[in-house]
């Protein structure tokens, strides 16, 4: 695992002795489209003291034409040396923040509008922590060299060689991830065909972003190099199971969990209560960005273990919030329904805030469900008042129009950037002919 870096000093020592001649500078857009800026090294110390503009007019959400100067600020904490590329001539990377020409934040990065959230909790003595569960398939690419729905094997949850055909794949993406500074908890199988997942180790919220962004670019890039195609869309293949990113979550003050009380019942703290009951009075905004295309609500229905209903337990899989058996130290609320094709920042950010927003105002979460939520009735759902996230993006943006902490979360320009763009998206998609519509009705009238 790499050391961690702290200064500029370092970087420039650490970029030296790597033998580094260029170097990456990484920010996302606001729906999460990694971008670069590269450099060769001899601008390294000139990036590094926040000096290098990029035109902002050209990234999606950012500037309009007249404001379009825009300034790198690498975080020298997110060096990394690119594993697979050749170590004479080296390449490695920095994550970025935008900042105006003025010396201020600039309100359309992502990063800092997590960084923006997290002041907010600090400021009531908490930092977030937060552990991804990524899911993303390996499909075959064709004769033409495009991406197919064939998958490379026909194994199931917790299978191996020689029917996991991809476990050489995946072990070279956990190679790859621990050598560019991640602790990996768990590799498998997944349920569907060509469905894989790698754990890490749970951090503070924004290393955690960083993270899933950085995740996201090593297993595409060390897919392609074993002739596959690696994919984070949520639900790419009907009839089987979608890909999640479940995320854990807690909050810790003063070194200690604030979501574990030793005394209480379930052992969870009044804060937990409150949070639980924050995410879940807000998960239905939250949802237009942690589940933020079409395609994520053909995920988001029963009989795929997907978490549509508004409840929480500390026992089954079937509600949208779970509490894993751990506690101490471990003790954590784990949301089920966020996908891998949602920005990261902007994800964290709104689960972050609507937590808050629970444990300011004392929100209560209803009493936990127990049972098997997938085998209730309709009216059974309802006597226990238990609702269900939106069953279309749009669906989901009208939610998070009418939900002010999450739109604070996001901030004013990022909110009306973001709906903007996912209007359009879904504008795009309702006038499309589908290839079912054309067998289900061509021949019929």
């Amino acid at each position: 695992m790499s050391d961690i870096i702290s200064t500029k000093a370092e970087v420039m020592e650490k970029a030296k002795e790597a033998n580094v001649k260029f170097i990456r500078l990484q920010f996302t857009d606001i729906l999460g489209v990694l971008k670069n800026v590269a450099i060769p090294v001899d601008q390294l110390e000139k990036a590094l003291d926040g000096e290098l503009m990029f035109d902002g007019s050209s990234i999606h959400g950012f500037a309009r034409i007249e404001e379009s100067d825009m300034y790198l600020r690498p975080d020298p904490k997110t060096f990394a040396v690119f594993p697979w590329r050749p170590r004479d001539g080296a390449v490695a990377r920095l994550m970025c923040d935008i900042y105006n020409p003025d010396g201020t934040p600039y309100i359309g990065c992502p990063r800092n509008t997590l960084k923006r959230v997290m002041a907010e909790a600090e400021e009531l003595g908490y930092t977030m922590q937060v552990g991804p569960e990524l899911e993303f398939f390996l499909f075959h690419i064709d004769e033409n060299g495009y991406p197919s729905l064939k998958t490379h094997d026909r194994a199931g949850y917790f299978d191996l060689t020689p029917i996991d055909m991809g476990e050489d794949a995946r072990r070279n993406m956990v190679l790859t991830l621990e050598e560019m500074g991640f602790e990996i908890e768990a590799s498998h199988h997944e349920v569907a065909p060509g469905q894989h997942e790698i754990d890490f180790k749970y951090s503070d919220a924004l290393d955690i972003a960083d993270k899933i962004v950085t995740f996201k670019f090593v297993v595409r890039t060390i897919a392609q190099r074993h002739g596959l195609h690696a994919t984070f869309m949520p639900k790419p293949v009907f009839g089987i199971n979608g890909s999640g990113m479940h995320m854990n979550q807690s909050l810790f003050k003063e070194g200690q969990n604030a979501f574990f009380d030793p005394e209480s019942p379930l052992q969870l703290s009044q804060e937990a209560c409150n949070y639980i009951g924050g995410l879940l009075k807000h998960a239905r905004a939250i949802s237009a960005i942690s589940n933020p295309t079409v395609n994520s609500y053909k995920r988001l229905v029963p009989g795929y273990e997907a978490p549509v209903y508004l409840a929480w337990s500390g026992r089954n899989r079937s509600p949208l919030i779970r509490i894993p058996a751990k506690r101490g130290m471990s003790t954590r609320v784990e949301l089920r329904n966020p996908d891998p094709s949602c920005n990261p920042y902007l994800a964290i950010a709104a689960c972050l805030k609507a937590g808050l927003d629970g444990i300011k105002t004392g929100i209560t979460p209803p009493p936990p469900c127990d049972r098997n939520i997938y085998e209730m009735t309709k009216t059974e759902r309802e006597e226990f008042g238990i609702g269900s996230l939106p069953g279309s993006l749009e669906e989901a943006l009208a939610e998070l129009a009418a939900d002010d902490v999450v739109k604070d979360a996001l901030g004013p320009h990022i909110f009306s950037k973001y709906v903007e763009a996912k209007t359009t998206e879904w504008e795009q998609y309702r006038v499309q002919v589908h290839h079912w519509e054309i067998e289900e009705y061509l021949t019929r009238f």
